[in-house]
């Protein structure tokens, strides 16, 4: 009876979550809206599940912490590293897309959203040289009684850490994301991103593990004609 109760919660708070588009963590909203006064994240400016008052946290550089989580354990990151953590952060905070990944136990939480491969790559590589301590962020920290971040382990280089982008992706945020086979159906954290949501939530929860071609076509159709505008209006600024 309390397995059965406890699995009715876990659905119908899901359910919550999705209808209303953002997560249940301890900064989010019940709902999007607008925030046209974002110091960062602005990507999510026009529909956001963070307050303005959270990317104050995130404006200035180098970044300290997030709430009690510290992101200099192993000395500041670099400022390319910086840039990608802070995608990272903003899209889990603000995005009102996120949901549509939520983990089927932890409200708070995303699991296996579709990063695309070339991110991973180009994330790993502004970041490898940086220093870190914790193989996944989310478990294998020290927390102390103030729930602020200790390392357990001596700093190493995040090359040392990682094998390559894949792994990182994979296991930094424990089981947050994943890396897309498409190239076109997956996430980039910038504004590519909205064309990708479109066919991603098209899919049905069960058919979202596989690609099919045609949507897969259809994608990168729709990203060239994209890139092809840009080019265009790029000769006409000129």
């Amino acid at each position: 009876m309390l397995r059965f109760a406890l699995t009715l919660f876990a659905v119908i708070t899901s359910s919550t979550c999705q209808k209303y588009g953002c997560l249940e963590g301890d900064t989010h909203k019940l709902k999007p809206s607008p925030e046209p006064n974002m110091h960062e994240c602005t990507l999510y400016s026009k529909s956001s599940c963070c307050y303005v008052d959270f990317t104050e946290q995130l404006a200035h550089s180098p970044v300290i912490k997030v709430n009690n989580s510290y992101w200099n354990r192993c000395g500041q990151l670099s400022k390319s590293c910086e840039d990608f953590t802070k995608k990272i952060e903003c899209f889990y905070r603000c995005s009102p897309h996120a949901a549509r990944w939520i983990h089927p136990n932890y409200t708070a939480a995303i699991q296996s959203v579709p990063l695309c491969q070339s991110f991973c790559d180009d994330w790993y590589e502004a970041c490898k040289d940086d220093s870190i301590c914790v193989y996944n962020w989310l478990t294998d920290w020290e927390w102390d009684g103030s729930g602020e971040n200790h390392c357990k382990n001596k700093c190493i280089p995040y090359s040392e850490m990682y094998t390559d982008g894949t792994d990182m992706c994979q296991n930094m945020w424990g089981e947050s994301f994943k890396v897309s086979k498409s190239s076109c159906l997956c996430l980039q954290m910038n504004k590519k991103d909205m064309m990708a949501i479109k066919y991603l939530l098209s899919e049905s929860s069960e058919e979202s593990s596989s690609i099919s071609s045609s949507e897969e076509h259809a994608c990168q159709k729709k990203l060239l004609k994209i890139e092809k505008l840009k080019g265009e209006e790029g000769e006409q600024t000129r």
